[in-house]
């Protein structure tokens, strides 16, 4: 399975996020905020904030800055979010969807649109592209975390949910169905393996390929994207090749 397109969009994906820093933490601070909205601050009885938590630490959010998201959550001055989910068409047919938090959706949906619109693409009615994709549970988990041997562990975890393990370089990629999410999680927590990130990914059934240049201006769409504060997560069914991580990561 090594070099399947999917593993090389997370990885890039995943490359991307860890040089926005800053912009990662907003986004989980959000993450965080609608959690406790949700189902209160106990995480033991909250599995999102947990999971928030969780991907607060992989990134290494102080631990001080997680803490005053909660309390600032559960005061009755909380900013009030909203989840809502955007479909599109990048040029050449690249389907584009897009997951935000936001506290104004007018102010949303205008941005999205413009993204599109300024580069030459279409943003569609909801539910249009949703079956483009499949929603997975994906985790990422550094390979000297592991307690256990990698072959005992894939065995392990199958009868958790567990339907594809992929281990490259010092990171182990394990992927389960959105059914089997909170089983996974918990099963990981019982083996004591820190989890890096834990998250619900849209992956694409089959991806569309284009040449390097053409290849560049999607991804570039996709950060501009990324830069707004109110998306929190961009899906989309570009191939991703080898030459276009090393082209990006050399821009």
């Amino acid at each position: 399975m090594a070099g399947h397109s999917k593993w090389a969009n997370i990885k890039h994906r995943k490359g991307a996020q860890d040089a926005k820093r800053g912009k990662i933490f907003t986004k989980i601070i959000k993450e965080i905020s609608v959690a406790v909205k949700e189902s209160g601050d106990d995480i033991n009885s909250n599995p999102r904030l947990r999971t928030a938590i969780q991907n607060a630490k992989g990134v290494n959010m102080p631990r001080e800055n997680i803490e005053r998201a909660i309390k600032k959550a559960s005061g009755s001055d909380a900013d009030t979010y909203m989840e809502v989910t955007y479909e599109g068409y990048a040029p050449n047919g690249v389907a584009i969807f897009i997951e935000c938090t936001t506290d104004n959706i007018n102010r949303t949906v205008a941005d999205v649109r413009a993204v599109f619109n300024k580069n030459g693409g279409e943003l569609g009615k909801n539910g249009s592209l949703e079956f483009l994709f499949d929603r997975k549970g994906l985790f990422l988990i550094k390979k000297d975390e592991i307690n256990m041997n990698i072959e005992d562990l894939e065995m392990e975890l199958i009868d958790f949910g567990l339907e594809e393990f992929e281990v490259q370089e010092d990171l182990c990629t394990l992927l389960c169905s959105f059914e089997k999410f909170g089983t996974m999680q918990d099963k990981l927590n019982d083996l004591t393996i820190t989890v890096q990130s834990a998250e619900i990914q849209r992956i694409p059934h089959d991806t569309k390929r284009l040449n390097l240049i053409e290849s560049i201006k999607i991804m570039n769409i996709v950060e501009k994207f990324e830069e707004n504060d109110d998306v929190q997560q961009v899906f989309h069914n570009l191939n991703i090749s080898e030459e276009l991580i090393s082209e990006l990561n050399n821009s």
